[in-house]
């Protein structure tokens, strides 16, 4: 097969590339970009480890081909800092309430979730538990992570005063 020239923005800088038909826009993330924070476990879309944005919609990037994504932006777990530094309200959530052990499973929770509040702002604790269902963690018992996203929610609640 031919490559194929491919258009994309990645954490809000363009980028050109000529890529294989067949590679995924994990390997084009982790490879040819040098973002190594899009982790891959499964490979079957099954972990969520993979997780980033795809014009602002949750998609595991191991089952998208780089030639799909062309045209649109995408967004990882580096892409959501500020250009500063400085923690996203849902990565400082994880960091607070203890949201991560060994860390593998954090980049796609910390994006699905991005994804999921930004749809949902003030979600009840049934759908932040059916919300994290598409993500599998294998360390924290999932007691962290819950945590930290309802504080995550709560901290962008407009009618906390406390809000960010």
């Amino acid at each position: 097969m031919a490559d194929v020239e491919i258009r994309i923005r990645v954490n809000g800088v363009a980028r050109r590339d000529t890529v294989q038909p067949r590679l995924t826009l994990a390997d084009f993330l982790r490879v040819n970009c040098g973002l190594t924070g899009t982790h891959l476990g499964c490979e079957h879309g099954v972990c969520g480890a993979c997780t980033v944005l795809l014009d602002g919609e949750a998609v595991r990037a191991c089952l998208v081909f780089a030639v799909q994504a062309d045209g649109c932006e995408v967004t990882t777990v580096e892409g959501l800092a500020s250009p500063g530094g400085e923690l996203s309200f849902v990565q400082a959530a994880f960091r607070e309430h203890h949201g991560l052990q060994c860390g593998f499973c954090t980049p796609g929770f910390v994006v699905s979730v991005t994804a999921f509040l930004a749809e949902n702002s003030k979600p009840t604790d049934e759908e932040i538990r059916d919300a994290l269902s598409g993500n599998l963690c294998r360390c924290t018992g999932y007691q962290g992570i819950v945590k930290a996203v309802r504080a995550a929610a709560d901290s962008k609640d407009p009618t906390n005063e406390d809000s960010a």
